[in-house]
Formats: C-alpha cells, structure tokens, sequence
C-alpha cells in the first residue's frame, strides 16, 4: 500500500513538474479577427494583432517584427480578398513557416465565408484599390462574424483538436450574445433606415445594407486615391438635387475631404470606428458595433 502511494504522489508531482501546455499562437492581420480569435480561444490562443485601429489595413510594412511574428504562428487569420496584398505575402513568405501558407490548415481568410458585395464587374487597376472578389470590409456587419467565426471555430479544432470542445464551447457562448446584441442594434438603429448618406473611402457597404442606410456616393471616385478639389465640388454640387444626412469615414483616415464637403453642404461628418480599436469606445467587437450605432444616431440628431 504504501509502495502504491509513493508511487501515486512521484506520478503527481511529475504531472504537476511539467510546464503547461502552451497557447496556439494566432497571427491575426487585422483587429477584429484578432478580436474574435480571443473571444472563441479565451485562455488557449496567444493573440497578436498586425495592425492597430488607426491604421490602414491596406498600407502597412512589412517590418521584421511582423515576419518574426509570423515565424512562430500557428495559425494566420486575414481578411482575404486581397485587402492585405500589399504587405501579407512578403511576411508569410519571409517568415519561412510552412505552417501558415496560404492552402495549408495554418491560414485562414474570413471573406471566403460570406456574400461578398461590390465585385467589380470589369477589373481596372488604374481605377484604385479595386478589390477582384469585391470589397474586403465585411466586419462593418456584425452578422458576418456569425458566420465568419464558425468556420474559425472548426478550423481552431482542426489545428488543435485537443481542445476542440474548449473552442465550440467558446463560439456557442459567443455566438449567443452576439445574436441577442445584434437585434438590440438593429431595434436602435431603427431611425437610420432609408437615411442617404455620403462616404470617404468605400468602407461601409456591409453597415449601410445591413441597417437599411442609402450610400448615394463616395467622395473617392477611384477607391484609396484621394480626391480631386474638383471631384469634391462635383460632390458638393450634387448635393442640391441628391442630398444626403451624413458624411461617413473611417477613424484611420485622414478627415479633410469630408470635413470639407460637410461644410460646404451643413452636413454632418460622423467618423466611425470601423474595427476595435478605432474610437476608445471601441474596445472590443460588442462595444465596436455599440459606438457605430451611437455616432450615427448622433450624427442624425445634429
């Protein structure tokens, strides 16, 4: 008996000797992504993001710490449809992990998994950030991480399907009160229906549909290409047949031009915070979507 219990307490002590088995490193190109990762993974993943919110996830370089960062992922969460051309293939190809390259179970993009607005009919790069599968904004509307974060969640297990549960467990609970805030929005976002609105950069075609809002015309004629003094006035102009309530922007742009064509049409320019991160309100995904709503129920109001 006693041999059976030294034997059972060495057991013990080296179970309890050994260290904790380490999180799933997550590489996360954008906040929201990085965000939701969290949300599903809680204390299993290690969650980097690439970007902050007040940074153009289109403009960003490839720096040494972002190919480390990369090197040691287990798995690379982007957005796709060529919103982080610019800069995501140098560092997953400097990092030299076979892990995380694009076909491999270690990457993942979100917009495979959604209706994708706004593809271009004819593909013309001389007309800006034209994006070939459509535009990449899809986390301006919060039931596209329903869907996004379900295909994340059998992706999680695949890669580590010791905690399989652990991860469907995570995304139930998160996907539960995602759905209940979802329709507490949608009920205070009421008013905005039908409201005409103007847009800096076309970043919000998945906001505008999803709460009903009428975009008439983005102040970028070309996407990512600033717009003329004489695009501008052209803007202004059709204001007097074709107005519009609100001027609409990403908080990590540059707020010139809106705030220009808003003066000159007395209307209101809203910056919203576009991902976590973007406004200090914005500190997580549910408080994200509860400032969006807010400002543009403000900006209504003014």
């Amino acid at each position: 008996m006693k041999r059976f219990i030294s034997l059972f307490l060495f057991a013990l002590f080296a179970a309890l000797a050994l260290p904790a088995q380490a999180a799933l490193k997550v590489f996360a190109s954008v906040p929201e992504w990085a965000a939701l990762a969290k949300e599903i993974g809680g204390e299993r993943v290690d969650v980097y993001a690439a970007t902050s919110g007040l940074q153009d996830p289109h403009r960003i370089d490839a720096k040494p710490s972002l190919i480390a960062r990369a090197r040691s992922a287990d798995l690379v969460v982007a957005t796709g449809a060529e919103l982080e051309i610019g800069w995501l293939p140098l560092v997953l190809r400097e990092s030299g992990n076979s892990r995380v390259q694009p076909g491999q179970p270690g990457y993942f993009e979100a917009t495979r998994y959604v209706v994708m607005r706004e593809a271009p009919a004819v593909l013309d790069r001389a007309e800006g950030d034209v994006h070939a599968a459509g535009n990449p904004h899809i986390q301006t509307d919060p039931r596209n991480l329903l869907k996004v974060g379900e295909a994340l969640t059998q992706r999680l297990a695949e890669i580590d399907p010791a905690n399989a549960a652990a991860y469907q467990s995570g995304w139930q609970s998160f996907a539960a009160r995602l759905r209940t805030a979802i329709a507490r929005w949608e009920k205070e976002a009421a008013p905005l229906a039908g409201v005409p609105v103007l847009v800096q950069h076309k970043a919000f075609p998945y906001l505008t549909a999803w709460l009903g809002m009428k975009e008439l015309g983005s102040l970028e004629t070309r996407p990512g290409v600033e717009p003329s003094s004489a695009q501008l006035a052209a803007v202004v102009a059709r204001q007097a047949s074709n107005p519009a309530r609100m001027v609409l922007r990403p908080a990590y742009q540059y707020d010139t031009p809106s705030r220009w064509v808003a003066a000159q049409t007395h209307i209101v320019p809203v910056a919203l915070p576009f991902t976590v991160g973007g406004t200090p309100e914005a500190k997580d995904l549910f408080s994200l979507y509860d400032d969006t709503v807010r400002r543009l129920l403000q900006g209504l109001k003014e």
